[in-house]
Formats: structure tokens, sequence, C-alpha cells
């Protein structure tokens, strides 16, 4: 499954410009007074402005060669603070999904994630830059009952459960290693954080064995 166009709301679309853009060094593919977008690899992320100033957040997770966490960590190392345990960066380590990522957050308090999976099989050589961010993987999506929801999407879009998680009804993921629907029940804490996740305004378009779908997902 591909994510293709992840929509998301701001509070602040021009400090989010120069987050993305000046920070991260990604390319603004079009700015209007009301909306942003911005190219993640093969992913447009669009930003909207938020005109009631909500103050719950997203999660997104980039997908990078499997090769490259090590210097996504030197490559963050003047630009953003991953988020750390204790006094170390904290590397997730996730068995089950053969996978590495860190984490931080955008201007907007966003929780997003650098995820190297290693049975993608995309090793690169050359030193990391933005160019090397291949797309967004994941989109959090809070639901009361995330194991319906899941099944729901499923039966609408011909989707299926992320075979390497242990899908429950507090967490379930939809799709594979290159776009996934992370479905978690309302209040859970985002990991690694202590903060509880909220529903929030969401549109992603997405394909799947070649045939494309629209979902969005109201507060």
């Amino acid at each position: 499954m591909k994510l293709d166009s992840i929509e998301i709301l701001t509070n602040d679309l021009n400090a989010t410009k120069d987050f993305y853009e000046k920070i991260l060094e990604l390319p603004i593919v079009e700015n209007k007074s009301n909306f942003l977008c911005i190219k993640i690899g093969s992913t447009i992320l669009k930003f909207v402005e938020n005109l009631e100033k909500s103050d719950s957040i997203y999660h997104l997770a980039f997908n990078i060669p499997e090769n490259k966490l090590n210097e996504v960590i030197k490559w963050c190392a003047n630009r953003i603070e991953l988020i750390k345990k204790e006094d170390d960066i904290l590397i997730a380590e996730f068995e089950t999904w053969n996978a590495n990522a860190v984490y931080f957050y955008d201007n907007n308090g966003n929780l997003l994630e650098f995820i190297a999976r290693h049975d993608l099989k995309n090793t690169t050589t050359g030193a990391f830059n933005s160019e090397q961010i291949l797309n967004i993987s994941e989109i959090g999506v809070v639901k009361e009952n995330p194991q319906e929801f899941g099944l729901q999407l499923i039966e609408d879009y011909g989707l299926s459960l992320f075979d390497k998680n242990q899908n429950s009804e507090m967490f379930t993921a939809i799709g594979d290693d290159n776009g996934l629907l992370i479905i978690v029940k309302a209040k859970r804490n985002w990991y690694p954080t202590e903060i509880p996740a909220k529903s929030k305004w969401t549109k992603i378009g997405l394909t799947n064995k070649g045939q494309g779908a629209t979902i969005e997902i109201t507060d």
C-alpha cells in the first residue's frame, strides 16, 4: 500500500513552512494563503490552516533507506532534537517488524519518526540528505474501536491487516511496510511519549493493489 497524499491541520502555516523547508530541507510544491504542500519522497503532505486552533497532534513516520539510521541521527544533530530515553537518543527496536526508528517533533508538536524497515532491502549509498527520505509510511488514526474500524476499512477498500503486527482492540495496523494506517484507541499514549492520542481531521489518499482510494477521518 502506498500513501500518496496526506492532509492534516496546522495552527501556523508560516512556521510549518519554515520547519519543513529550512530545517528538514524538503521541497515546497504549493504555497497558498490557507494551505501548504510539501513533497516527502513519493508522498505529498498538505497542511491546511486550522481555524479552530485545536491542540491535538498527529503522528507520521518517514521511511528511510534501511542502512541509514545512524546517518540520520548525525544529520539531525544540528537541526532537531531527537527524543531521548534518559540521556541517550531513543532508538526503537521493533523486532517483529524488523525495523528501527528515532522520533522527534515538528513545530506543531506533531510526533514524527524516521524508520528503517530492513525487510524492504532498500540499501543505498551516498551521504544521507533529505532526498533520501522515501515516503510517508505511517499516519496515525485515532478511533474508539481500532479493530472494528480497521475491519471496516478492509471491507470498504480491499485493504489488509499488517501481518507483522499483533493487532488488538487498542492498536491495529492496516497495510504493509510501504504504507500503514496506525489505528489506535483514543487516549492511548503515542509511543514513546506520554501524549494521549486524540482524534483529529485527516484526509488520506492511498493506492492499494493498483486501486486508488481517499479516506477522510473526522473528529
